[in-house]
């Protein structure tokens, strides 16, 4: 995490060459090798040093791979520079190896003349067979096509931490941080702040942080040696152009967290978390739990449906009720979800989608969950759909999800993904001032003739929030039928036709108070509509930007609000010929265009755990133009 302040001038790139507007940099590695604390503490270097970013974690799905193997790899990508930047990048420029199996599985996606950089001294006869090597590829010659680096990094990290007298296995553990060190220079970055990070992490072990902090000082030192009689050259990259503010590094998980205590905040409501962890929704629980000053209570239920209960019994409590989970776990919490569906109680559900489904690929993106957040629930059950496009977004979708939540007295749904929960970009932290209020207002007296009516609605067809224990306001909610405006039991026909009319009204309604509908990038008709939604929207935007560079009739349509849709959505998408939806699922938003608009809408599938490459959509771009 990093604060900096972004500055309007760039000072003038070192040397005479002109530099590179962006480089994507991919560290690999065993998962005990520290390659996510390696790429973590990169990106907060490389965001101090004003560079705009885009990260990539890509995490093994087992808890703990045999060491060495293929399937135990852990990747950090970042994609960094002196421009805009909106996705991890297509293609590394620089690979990190740290282990034969950490080659194999990522080397193939190195562009053609980038740079690998290899720890020769885990490139032994075991490490080959476990990586389904039957020679070195660092003797082969099968690396022909990129420039290869290889020395003994182990060996190396060894020798500097000699002084310091630890033993092998707690001195190896350095390796990352002298990986890191020859990064930092290799980019012209400043040593001073990891050094200083590495001082507070180990303050009680002083003797660790000074390992680490000589690990780090050697593989800065072995840079400029390197440099000497190899393809290791210096980059150094100009800061991005931004407006001047307050910034700093932001996973989606951190965004959501701290959008759900601001969307608080503007409702003038403490805030009750009930989570059980699950991958990757976990961190917002961890977040949240470090925010109590701002009235929230987190709680870490049994399991997943006593989480979202705990929830809804804290909003009928008078508080903004929250939970999130994952794909399975969404599934557990949707009888839950008819309840507060039902009762008519504000609730906010993160989902941070997964690969599925049953427990399918924890550890990897996709966006399948829609038609579940959208139509899965038993019976009529109608409830809005937000969906974030990156990890600064969430935190504006997460304040949306509140005000929807707590002014039409419905449940929400917060979509993100595996990608945007754990990838980081800078945030311009906003001025809290810039925020309108949602103020909720709880009746505070009898609103019939003489009686209390629970579910008397509004003119925007939403009930009244009664804080259990008001004098002369008692009165009954649950999970059966009720009647008109009393909230007794009625589960007569004519009866559950209205109530069920008058919810998906009041849900319908919620379009009315939500934007119009955008062009991203291009004209509002044309040829070619390339519509999104979640965490598509780097990957389309820089590919619909280079298509039209290359005089492509194309636009970007990116969608926030999945459900109500937005009012303008259906005339704005009939100004296209065409419209190509990519997703990574087997078509679901396609489907739902499709359904509400009679639009006939192309799907652009991918269900691979990746996120989609700029490439893929340019490619699918030209072919429906072609």
């Amino acid at each position: 995490m990093a604060t900096v302040l972004a500055k309007t001038q760039s000072p003038a790139s070192s040397g005479s060459a002109p530099e590179p507007e962006a480089v994507v940099v991919r560290f690999a590695g065993d998962s005990g090798d520290g390659m996510q604390l390696t790429g973590g503490q990169f990106t907060l270097s490389t965001a101090l040093a004003g560079n705009d970013l885009a990260t990539f974690p890509d995490f093994p799905a087992e808890i703990r791979a045999p060491q060495g193997t293929l399937f135990g790899v852990s990747a950090f990508q970042i994609n960094f520079g002196s421009t805009a930047i909106d996705t991890a990048g297509d293609a590394p420029d620089v690979l990190v190896a740290m282990n034969p199996a950490a080659l194999k599985t990522n080397v193939q996606a190195l562009k053609p003349g980038g740079l690998i950089i290899a720890d020769s001294g885990e490139f032994t006869k075991r490490n080959l067979e476990k990586a389904k090597y039957a020679v070195s590829p660092l003797d082969d010659g099968s690396l022909a096509k990129w420039d290869v680096m290889a020395f003994d990094i182990s060996a190396l990290t060894l020798e500097a931490v000699k002084p310091f007298g630890l033993g092998n296995k707690e001195a190896l553990r350095c390796k990352n941080m002298w990986t890191l060190g020859l990064a930092l220079w290799m980019f012209d970055r400043d040593r001073a702040p990891l050094i200083q990070w590495l001082k507070d992490k180990f303050r009680k072990n002083p003797v660790l942080a000074d390992a680490n902090i000589a690990a780090l000082n050697a593989g800065h030192a072995y840079g400029e040696t390197a440099e000497l009689a190899g393809p290791l050259k210096q980059h150094h990259l100009d800061p991005a152009p931004s407006p001047p503010g307050l910034y700093r590094t932001v996973t989606g998980a951190e965004a959501v967290s701290l959008g759900l205590v601001a969307g608080a905040q503007l409702a003038g409501l403490k805030m009750f978390f009930g989570g059980y962890p699950i991958t990757p929704a976990s961190a917002i629980l961890h977040n949240l739990a470090r925010l109590k000053e701002f009235g929230v209570t987190t709680f870490q239920a049994e399991d997943e449906i006593a989480a979202i209960c705990s929830a809804i019994g804290a909003s009928y409590a008078g508080q903004l009720g929250v939970t999130s989970s994952s794909g399975p776990g969404i599934a557990l919490k949707g009888e839950a979800m008819g309840l507060a569906i039902m009762t008519e109680l504000p609730l906010v559900i993160v989902n941070s989608q997964r690969g599925g489904p049953s427990t399918g690929l924890p550890t990897k993106t996709e966006q399948s969950d829609l038609y579940q957040a959208v139509y899965g629930r038993n019976g009529d059950a109608p409830l809005p759909v937000i969906a974030a496009r990156s990890p600064a977004d969430a935190f504006e979708c997460a304040i949306e999800a509140c005000r929807i939540a707590v002014q039409f007295m419905t449940p929400v749904i917060l979509l993100t993904d595996g990608y945007i929960a754990n990838a980081a970009e800078p945030w311009a932290v906003p001025d809290p001032e810039t925020f309108a209020t949602f103020p909720v207002s709880f009746l505070a007296e009898k609103n019939g003739d003489g009686v209390v009516l629970p579910f008397q609605r509004d003119e925007r067809g939403v009930r009244p929030w009664i804080k259990p224990g008001t004098p002369g306001l008692m009165h009954r909610i649950g999970g059966i039928e009720k009647g008109i405006d009393t909230g007794a039991i009625d589960y007569s026909p004519a009866v559950h036709q209205a109530q069920t009319d008058a919810r998906k009204a009041k849900i319908d309604g919620v379009a009315k108070s939500t934007p119009a509908q955008d062009v991203i990038v291009g004209n509002t008709a044309g040829k070619l509509a390339v519509v999104g939604w979640g965490s598509t929207y780097g990957p389309i935007t820089q590919a619909v930007r280079r298509a039209r560079a290359k005089g492509l009739d194309v636009s970007h349509i990116h969608v926030r609000h999945i459900w109500p849709l937005p009012e303008n959505l259906g005339e704005l998408l009939k100004g296209f010929d065409k419209v190509l939806v990519p997703e990574m699922n087997t078509g679901q938003f396609k489907t739902v265009l499709r359904d509400q608009y009679l639009v006939d809408a192309r799907p652009l599938t991918k269900t691979s755990g990746q996120p989609f490459t700029i490439a893929e959509i340019e490619a699918a771009i030209a072919d429906q133009l072609a």
